[in-house]
């Protein structure tokens, strides 16, 4: 499917802009089950997200009830717990300027095991999968995942999403899973992430994108280029795909590009 694409002139108009829709998303999943989740993403533009969500439960007059949502990532470094290079430190220390997380009851926090609980990224990423069964069975939810509502993503210059690489193996795990991901070319070299399949059973799938850095691989996104050279290509929602970002991280669009109504 190839994402739609959604602008706003500046970061911080783009990462409000997200966060409404996220929190439409959400509102919608608790009216139709009672609960909603979101896996979350890392780098400048996704904390930038998990900022503007958390600034929204003060000012937002259409956001869920976070006490009924669960927070997952599609990926994490493994690192020592309060890392702060962790994704799941750097969401933590955004939220806590909003008191998100007094909404949010702790076990609603789904996050990827850190290098003090475990001895390898494989022990990690099936403690990962594990929970995620767990949530699974209380939902009642066909197969071995539960659901996700919206998955953000942030996109690398390479076109890497979670942590899932140009050029390697993992672009072609066709089992949706948590796997370990070791060599990581960009550091920290150990890492524990969703396979691109598993991204593609969220209803929605959001990339989050600002900077012309990003540019040239935004562009190999929306002509839709093999996931071994694009990791960002192998992944789409059930719902919808889109493309947020920055002016400056869109290439010059032709015809064929799809936009929103």
């Amino acid at each position: 499917m190839t994402p739609l694409v959604e602008t706003e002139s500046t970061k911080d108009l783009l990462a409000e802009r997200i966060a409404a829709r996220v929190n439409e998303v959400l509102v919608e999943a608790q009216q139709q089950r009672g609960r909603a989740s979101i896996a979350l993403t890392g780098g400048s533009m996704g904390i930038a997200v998990v900022a503007a969500l958390a600034a929204s439960t003060r000012t937002g007059e259409f956001v869920p009830d976070w006490s009924r949502v669960d927070l997952w990532w599609s990926d994490e470094r493994f690192l020592p717990d309060g890392d702060l290079e962790r994704n799941a430190q750097q969401a933590a220390d955004v939220s806590d300027r909003f008191a998100l997380l007094v909404n949010l009851p702790p076990e609603n926090v789904h996050v990827m095991g850190d290098s003090d609980r475990f001895n390898t990224p494989e022990e990690a990423a099936e403690d990962y999968i594990a929970e995620l069964r767990a949530a699974a069975r209380a939902e009642n939810a066909e197969g071995d995942f539960p659901t996700f509502d919206v998955a953000l993503l942030g996109m690398g210059p390479d076109g890497h999403v979670a942590s899932i690489f140009p050029g390697r193996e993992e672009t072609q795990i066709e089992e949706p899973t948590i796997i370990a991901v070791r060599d990581s070319p960009k550091p920290p070299p150990l890492r524990v992430s969703m396979t691109l399949p598993l991204i593609s059973t969220a209803n929605h799938v959001w990339y989050v994108v600002a900077g012309a850095e990003k540019a040239e691989a935004a562009g190999r996104l929306l002509k839709g280029t093999p996931a071994l050279e694009t990791p960002a290509c192998g992944v789409s929602g059930r719902i919808s795909t889109v493309l947020f970002a920055t002016p400056d991280a869109v290439p010059a669009q032709d015809d064929e590009t799809p936009t929103p109504n």
